[in-house]
């Protein structure tokens, strides 16, 4: 298992690549979609507090097995909502 550092660096760069790629759809098509951007990158920052939170406060009843599944779910979380925003800014990419 990674310890917390290096998970809250794995959260922050992926998140950091989602805003990364918003911006960048952005210089390019302008204002095109400005207001679904923004809020794919709002949703994107609140998923972010929500995961650094959960790294930050595993429940202190949690046995070293509980420790793993739970750091586990919180890897398969960031994961779904990296693929989820990534999709949602694709298809504005591919909207015409």
């Amino acid at each position: 298992m990674a310890n917390k550092r290096e998970i809250k660096k794995d959260v922050d760069y992926l998140i950091g690549e989602v805003i990364s790629d918003c911006y960048t759809y952005l210089i390019i098509h302008g204002d095109k979609n400005r207001d679904k951007v923004i809020e794919i990158i709002s949703e994107i920052i609140e998923k972010r507090n929500e995961l650094i939170g959960r790294v930050n406060n595993p429940d202190k009843k949690f046995d070293s097995k509980q420790i793993k599944s739970h750091f586990k779910a919180i890897n398969v979380d960031l994961l779904t909502a990296i693929d989820v925003s990534f999709t949602k800014l694709s298809k504005l990419s591919s909207k015409k």
